[in-house]
């Protein structure tokens, strides 16, 4: 399994969204698109069409990551992968974190993991970031295994911690910087950056609710 760019931003916004607004879920897929785009909780920042989203939906049905539900109005996505790759909620928070933004430290995870999972301390999110990195590989004994899902990266220089990275993409390129990175935040900024991360995801939810429940009204109207 290696997940293209747009595979894994829709697949992360899969899971997000099953998690933080159930409510919408499963999505459409104008839903999807405005979840892959979001300006906030997502590095990169992407801007996919319709058509990048729709192809990159029908290669992860293929490969039993997706599945469309036909019974709505129009037609919704929803994910398998907690089925597929057997993962406790935990795991699905780490690895969903990791797709939508890229390698971060487990002090990052663990600020940034509030609305999908709640973990005790940040011992807590190395944890499970272990166990993931030490998933036993397919083979004659487990042939259903899928192998290790996450990896630690070589520390930047400068950096106080070293970030980990999801395999869903293969084995990430590390790129050493030619010059020493900014100096690290300090805790109290990195507690205001999540607090601030926490309530503009909020906002964002909250607006894509308003739009599915648009969305609904003018398919409901079109029917009529």
């Amino acid at each position: 399994m290696v997940l293209d760019p747009v595979q894994t931003r829709v697949l992360g916004s899969l899971i997000e969204k099953e998690i933080t607004t159930p409510e919408n879920y499963p999505l459409s897929l104008n839903t999807l698109v405005n979840a892959c785009n979001q300006k906030s909780s997502r590095d990169p920042v992407m801007e996919l069409s319709e058509d990048e989203v729709r192809r990159a939906l029908r290669t992860l049905e293929d490969d039993e990551l997706v599945s469309t539900l036909h019974d709505a109005r129009v037609p919704k996505f929803e994910h398998r992968i907690r089925t597929v790759l057997n993962l406790r909620r935990d795991e699905t928070a780490v690895l969903c974190l990791l797709m939508l933004r890229g390698p971060q430290t487990a002090g990052e995870l663990r600020g940034r993991s509030e609305r999908l999972h709640t973990f005790d301390d940040i011992a807590g999110v190395q944890t499970t970031l272990e166990r993931l990195a030490g998933r036993e590989a397919a083979s004659e004994s487990a042939p259903g295994a899928t192998g290790p899902l996450t990896v630690l990266l070589p520390r930047l220089p400068g950096s106080r911690e070293a970030r980990y990275a999801h395999l869903l993409s293969g084995a990430p390129e590390v790129s050493i910087p030619s010059t020493p990175p900014v100096t690290a935040r300090t805790s109290a900024d990195a507690e205001r950056i999540a607090l601030l991360e926490q309530k503009i995801e909020t906002l964002s939810s909250a607006l894509e609710a308003l739009q599915a429940r648009v969305e609904d009204l003018e398919t409901s109207g079109n029917a009529g």
